[in-house]
Parts: C-alpha cells; sequence; structure tokens
C-alpha cells in the first residue's frame, strides 16, 4: 500500500525521533512528510511505534492512503526525485 505520512511535532527532540523512524519506512519528500510503500505488517508495525513516541494532546501524525489509480495521478514540479522502489539491481 502507498501511504503518505505528514507530522506536526512541536518539540524538536521528540520530532527527529519520528523523522528518523520514518527514514526506514520510506522516503522523506518535504518538511514533515514521508511517501511510503507498506506491507499491512510493515503498517502495523510503524503505527505501533509511532504511537508510542509520540504525546497524544501535543503531536500529530495522519496516514493518507493512495489506491494505485489516485497514485498514477500524483504531480510533482521541483523537489527530490521519487525512488523507484519497483526496480532492483542484482
Amino acid at each position: 500500500m502507498h501511504v503518505l505520512i505528514a507530522y506536526d511535532i512541536p518539540e524538536d527532540k521528540r520530532r527527529t525521533k519520528i523523522h528518523k523512524a520514518l527514514k526506514s519506512y520510506g522516503q522523506w519528500m518535504q518538511f514533515s512528510l514521508f511517501e511510503c510503500n507498506l506491507t499491512d505488517v510493515e503498517y502495523a508495525k510503524l503505527r505501533a511505534r509511532l504511537s508510542k513516541m509520540i504525546k497524544p494532546e501535543q503531536d500529530s501524525v495522519r496516514f493518507y492512503f493512495l489506491c494505485a489509480c489516485c497514485q498514477a495521478k500524483v504531480e510533482r514540479i521541483g523537489g527530490v526525485q521519487v525512488r523507484d522502489e519497483s526496480i532492483f539491481f542484482v
């Protein structure tokens, strides 16, 4: 599943921890936005991990799921080139 993960974490130390956790699951696109291709198991593990790291009364993490049709409609102007994770080199 293709997921956009956006977060709003006011504390620098906690925000850095969230960022580092997300880097192991997807590609950092903008300051508080990651694109991730996750299996159901990876999503469950990531969500549980983030739930333990945040302070719900102060922080916000949002997950936006894109179907294949919607994913194909994403347009980009400038910024980081998206990695094509469907290509593997041997």
